[in-house]
């Protein structure tokens, strides 16, 4: 106690200057927008490259799933290519098709950092803003939604992970079309809850969940999970309906950034029709 002491005040002085810096940095970082989105940038970008030098070590170890998971993936991109064609008898016709343009593009990114023990968890991209991606994208895999990126340096990303108790996705059971609300129960890593279904539709164990395409962000039909569980609280008209997640987040790699090349036209049409409405 009496060395402690002798610390304190030989190096008294060294401390309420470091004391009073601190204090100083937070007022600074709190008082302007310029201040604090420097600071946070620069705090990602070396925080990313921290992440990025463990993820390398790391990453020798999963070499396997992820050339199992790329060769799924080549696999379906062949079938995909199927419906590109026109097949009579033994002949082949390219179909052409002007109708369509082009709403999504994808940007494969490696995760660098990830957490799942959290009520509010986090993962972080090795890719940003000088690759395309930008805040509000979506990011999924090839098994389904990963999350939302909510912030992005020049190199690096963040992204709010479904195991988060800001998520909310809106989600459609295929068998029925019916549309609700998934959310992160908070619990257990491997489950969610689909919301907001009432109680007197027909559902069963096993149903499919995915995304409803009602957002900006994500597209239609990606994979959210499959229902295990289904009850009616007293009292109330709605489903609870536990569902597994169809994505292992203890175990991502490589994702897929969305990015919805009309989401601006979309909300601009949106503005004006609810301007529209109030006049």
């Amino acid at each position: 106690m009496r060395n402690l002491l002798a610390f304190i005040i030989r190096y008294s002085f060294l401390l309420v200057f470091l004391i009073y810096e601190s204090f100083s940095l937070v007022l600074l970082v709190n008082s302007t927008y310029y201040q604090r989105s420097v600071i946070q940038n620069t705090g990602n970008s070396l925080t990313g490259k921290f992440y990025s030098s463990v993820s390398n070590i790391s990453e020798y170890l999963k070499l396997r799933h992820t050339n199992e998971l790329l060769a799924t993936e080549n696999s379906m991109l062949r079938q995909m290519k199927s419906l590109s064609f026109l097949k009579t008898d033994t002949n082949s016709f390219w179909v052409k098709d002007t109708l369509y343009k082009q709403q999504y593009k994808y940007v494969v990114a490696r995760v660098i950092h990830n957490t799942v023990g959290k009520r509010n968890n986090f993962i972080m991209l090795n890719k940003g803003r000088l690759q395309g991606i930008d805040k509000d994208m979506a990011v999924i895999t090839s098994n389904g939604v990963v999350g939302t990126v909510v912030n992005a340096s020049e190199n690096f990303s963040w992204v709010m992970s479904v195991l988060n108790k800001q998520t909310k996705i809106s989600g459609r059971i295929v068998k029925n079309n019916q549309m609700g609300t998934v959310v992160w129960n908070g619990i257990d890593q491997h489950f969610g809850t689909l919301t907001d279904i009432p109680a007197h539709v027909k559902i069963a164990k096993g149903d499919t969940i995915v995304t409803s395409g009602y957002s900006y962000i994500f597209p239609a039909d990606i994979m959210l999970g499959t229902i295990q569980d289904f009850r009616v609280e007293q009292g109330e008209h709605f489903y609870v309906i536990p569902f597994k997640f169809s994505v292992d987040f203890n175990s991502l790699d490589y994702v897929y950034v969305v990015k919805n090349l009309l989401k601006d036209e979309q909300q601009k049409l949106e503005k004006t029709t609810e301007a529209l409405g109030n006049e």
